[in-house]
């Protein structure tokens, strides 16, 4: 079987950040897991280096375009061999072998007749690479989706049919519940879909630095519009309109992306594909943002995590661990140094590193450092088939992206191995002089650690490297087979004595962002019983602690969201919580934040307010936000929580 994994092609308009290592991670967890299963694997990552932007960064450094490009996309590659990113191909938009097979496509898209030429005038977004038609706006013209100003562009442009794929498009979605995942995205690009699609301005003449259209069309002012360029990366790295040397690959099978970028590949991609008679990818894989210490990352905040330092002083793989078992795949995640710290002490160190050092510890105590699985299967059937049915579970997270899910199985294989040796007690039995039911609980142990690591390796490649050397095996298919597939037992072996893999962290490594700084709030001390009746308190306006759980607040998820036609200020949300139907909430919250920016996360809301009627469409219920000088922002739980979860 042959698995093609990608990740967007990255930007060179800045260095990579959290959120780029997060894609990374997901991606190369995918292909190092595919390999494992002897799958023959492609995963291609690189740089997305043409665009107005670019021209634009590139000269105000004063440097010319390319040399900027070459550097910044040499940030990312740098950045990813420094991670040990088991990339195959690095490609990148300048590559003469792209520009090549991106001319191909464009050729064969005229001769389809799904591109022709007119001119274009419309709000065009710079920073997005992107025009908006007028109804998607924010009020004063700025852009939905990042908020900046846009300007009025007219100018000739050569134009893809995407309104002909209209209904190819959702007659694929409904018949591929999969293609997008997480499936609560699906919803947003079908809505989108819904509203109608108008045909794609695909060339600029305001610049120069992109791909030229085929010099058989004469039209040197023309170049590519950034996004039919970029998106041409996963088959032109194929061979596609050159040799096809490794067009076998495609389909892909999980093609990886941030929410923000979604739609251009859940619905440009696949019409630019159907246009080309070529196949659609199996799986579009959105995940959300990252956030640190709550806050939204920038620059003139000073808190942007920079992947590199939190490796530096926390270790690549337990940042990746950190990065995969933190957030649900497709929503927001958080990133605060206590997190995970909190992470590497409890499930690290605590559970997976605890574990080994106690088998360690035993077998050089018990029987000079020798494991023969021989008894397990006497003593311990139970455990092992426990552990056996948990492993058997996992693909279908794996296959789903839910890696929060994979790793909080996996974890329970663990737990299996630490209360078997709380409820055996090897110890009392060596005294007792049941010496074979001790060594075979010690065993036991060995052999669900070995499996687990087995099913660890893609996350955490070097590290279960290590604890496998230590337990006398290597994790490859062979081992992946054998163990996981056949359900063997580890051979008699010699255990190897290794320093503690996870040493315990107290306190964090790196400076705090800005606001993590802060000095604590003075703590209020309540009177104590005896003094109340003393304390005079001006209660106008108070309400009792059984007025405040009159009211219901309740976590809920954002399942689809649209603009009201006619309103500035108006959004509709379906918000699941946790109830047989989802909820219509009417919220005037346009101006602040973009319908796709909501789907997929989670909000407060006051579930129990008596239903209304806004502009004439029901709302049933209200969400929590923060208004000040600076704006609005909604509030939301610190680490995501159950769907339908309580606030109080």
């Amino acid at each position: 079987m042959k698995n093609y994994i990608t990740t967007p092609i990255y930007y060179v308009n800045g260095e990579a950040h959290i959120g780029h290592a997060y894609t990374t991670f997901i991606a190369d967890t995918l292909a190092r897991h595919s390999r494992l299963l002897g799958n023959e694997t492609y995963f291609l990552t690189g740089t997305d280096e043409h665009g107005q932007k670019i021209e634009e960064a590139a000269k105000k450094l004063d440097k010319p375009t390319q040399q900027f490009a070459d550097e910044i996309s040499a940030t990312f590659k740098n950045l990813w061999d420094e991670f040990d990113i088991s990339y195959d191909q690095f490609i990148r938009t300048t590559d003469a072998s792209h520009k090549k097979g991106v001319q191909a496509a464009f050729l064969k898209m005229v001769e389809k007749g799904d591109i022709y030429k007119d001119f274009y005038e419309g709000n065009y977004c710079v920073s997005c690479e992107t025009f908006f038609p007028e109804s998607q706006l924010m009020d004063g013209g700025y852009c939905p989706d990042c908020g900046r100003a846009t300007s009025i562009v007219k100018e000739e442009s050569y134009f893809f049919r995407l309104s002909k794929y209209e209904k190819p498009l959702m007659e694929y979605y409904e018949a591929h519940s999969d293609f997008i995942l997480p499936k609560s995205r699906r919803n947003e690009v079908m809505s989108f879909v819904r509203g109608g699609l108008n045909d794609l301005s695909v060339t600029r003449t305001s610049f120069s630095w992109g791909v030229h259209l085929p010099e058989s069309l004469n039209e040197p002012k023309h170049v590519m519009y950034v996004w039919l360029d970029a998106l041409m990366n996963y088959v032109t790295a194929l061979g596609y309109g050159d040799d096809n040397a490794k067009m076998d690959f495609w389909p892909a099978t999980t093609q990886l992306v941030g929410k923000d970028i979604l739609r251009f590949h859940a619905i440009y991609w696949p019409a630019f594909l159907m246009s080309l008679d070529l196949p659609l990818p199996r799986h579009i894989g959105a995940h959300g943002w990252w956030t640190r210490d709550g806050e939204k990352m920038s620059k003139s905040k000073g808190n942007v995590v920079d992947p590199r330092e939190v490796s530096k002083h926390y270790g690549a793989e337990n940042f990746r661990y950190f990065m995969m078992r933190e957030v649900p795949f497709g929503q927001d995640g958080d990133f605060s140094q206590r997190a995970l710290i909190d992470r590497m002490n409890s499930d690290l160190s605590n559970d997976l590193g605890n574990l080994l050092n106690r088998i360690i510890g035993m077998s050089e105590k018990y029987s000079d450092f020798k494991i023969d699985s021989s008894d397990v299967l006497k003593y311990h059937t139970k455990e092992i088939n426990d552990a056996h049915a948990i492993i058997e579970s996992l693909e279908e997270y794996m296959k789903d992206l839910q890696l929060h899910r994979y790793l909080e199985e996996l974890w329970k294989v663990f737990s299996i191995g630490n209360k078997a040796i709380e409820e055996h007690a090897p110890w009392v039995k060596i005294k007792e002089g049941r010496n074979d039911e001790a060594l075979a609980t010690v065993a036991l142990v060995a052999n669900l650690l070995a499996k687990a690591v087995v099913m660890l390796h893609s996350i955490m490649p070097h590290t279960t490297a290590t604890v496998a050397d230590a337990l006398g095996f290597e994790i490859n298919t062979q081992s992946y087979t054998s163990l996981i597939l056949n359900k063997e037992l580890l051979k008699a072996f010699t255990i190897k004595k290794i320093p503690p893999l996870f040493p315990r962290v107290d306190e964090p490594l790196m400076d705090e962002a800005p606001k993590a700084m802060m000095e604590e709030k003075p703590v209020v001390v309540a009177p104590k019983m005896e003094d109340k009746k003393e304390t005079t308190v001006n209660d106008e306006g108070l309400i009792t602690i059984d007025q405040f759980f009159q009211t219901s607040l309740k976590i809920g998820f954002v399942v689809a969201a649209e603009e009201v036609p006619k309103s500035s200020k108006l959004l509709k949300l379906q918000v699941d919580l946790g109830e047989e139907h989802h909820r219509q909430i009417v919220a005037g919250i346009r101006e602040y934040y973009t319908p796709q920016s909501l789907v997929g996360t989670q909000v407060c809301v006051v579930a129990n307010l008596k239903p209304a009627k806004l502009m004439g469409l029901l709302s049933e219920g209200m969400l929590l936000a923060a208004k000040d000088s600076e704006g609005l922002c909604l509030i939301r739980p610190e680490k995501p929580r159950a769907t339908g979860s309580s606030i109080g």
